[in-house]
């Protein structure tokens, strides 16, 4: 698991355990929240936006072990880096809560002015109001709690925008969380019907240093699309990844097909030639294996995941 995706596992987790924990003071509101609705609250201008359905991540299994015991994806995080940060230790063992069984589902998106971040789970209402305080540089006012981050110009606020979902902010504003408590006048917009998936917009894609070296020959080719859309979703005994890729014209669209077919034969045969057959242990790997067709304006493409490379990347 690289140091980035622990970070935000990490933020998440601080999300759902600080939502618990504002001393039974709860803004609550009769209507649940639809993810459309949810990010008419964010600022999604030149954002990347992730959304994770831990609930429905809780019946993807992984693996059985001897015993019949299965795993699913989040159990096998117990084991990975993640439980091994000094940080993540440190606040799981001040607040007790699972993220495993009391996270619901994560909004998170990452803008220009900080991370916003809406939380839905179940949780407990009541000490963690005291835990903020005593932080140093930590308070509460009425419903917002502030804290500091992991530099002096990051600062964490968060506050209950209903009794099951929580609004979190990592930017330079202290109480940046509040500008997730008003919605957006206009459509939501449709979103997919999948456990985890990737909004990425092209200014993202130009920053190379963020993307892995196996994958950065296919986001360059993504660079002047209008949208990238990534999905994680279950399909049988296995996983894949669907992109879906909306380009300005018929004719980009079919130029980039091109491209990325060609990228994912030559890695194919990039590592065949250096006896390096595909592996499905390996980003590599799933990459060469990657299928992509153009539908109009449109760019589909799809890698089938093997069980194997989850439980490689999740154990680090």
């Amino acid at each position: 698991m690289t140091p980035k995706l622990r970070a935000w596992l990490l933020v998440l987790m601080v999300t759902a355990v600080c939502g618990a924990s504002l001393g039974g003071l709860t803004w609550y509101r009769s209507r649940a929240l639809t993810v459309p609705n949810m990010l008419r609250r964010m600022p999604l201008q030149d954002a990347l936006v992730a959304y994770i359905d831990f609930s429905k991540l809780r019946n993807a299994i992984v693996k059985q072990l001897p015993d019949g015991t299965k795993v699913n994806i989040l159990q096998l995080f117990d084991g990975s880096k993640v439980s091994e940060d000094p940080e993540y230790k440190r606040f799981v063992r001040q607040t007790e809560f699972d993220y495993t069984q009391d996270l619901d589902a994560a909004l998170v998106v990452f803008a220009p002015a900080g991370e916003y971040m809406l939380v839905r789970g179940r949780f407990e209402w009541g000490s963690l109001k005291k835990y903020v305080q005593a932080q140093d540089g930590g308070s509460c006012n009425n419903l917002l709690c502030r804290m500091p981050g992991s530099t002096p110009e990051r600062h964490i606020s968060f506050l209950p925008v209903q009794s099951n979902l929580m609004a979190l902010a990592v930017s330079t504003d202290d109480s940046a969380a509040l500008r997730m408590t008003e919605t957006a006048s206009g459509p939501g917009g449709e979103v997919p019907d999948a456990p985890i998936w990737l909004s990425i917009p092209p200014s993202a894609l130009k920053s190379s240093s963020k993307v892995p070296e196996d994958a950065r020959p296919f986001t360059k080719s993504l660079e002047r699309a209008e949208s990238t859309l990534i999905e994680f979703v279950g399909e049988g005994d296995h996983f894949a990844l669907k992109l879906t890729v909306r380009c300005t014209n018929e004719q980009d669209a079919a130029g980039l097909q091109t491209d990325l077919t060609r990228i994912t034969n030559a890695l194919a045969q990039n590592l065949e030639s250096n006896h390096h057959p595909p592996s499905p242990k390996e980003l590599a790997g799933i990459l060469a294996g990657g299928k992509f067709t153009s539908q109009g304006r449109r760019v589909v493409g799809h890698w089938a995941i093997d069980k194997a490379f989850l439980e490689s990347i999740l154990a680090g």
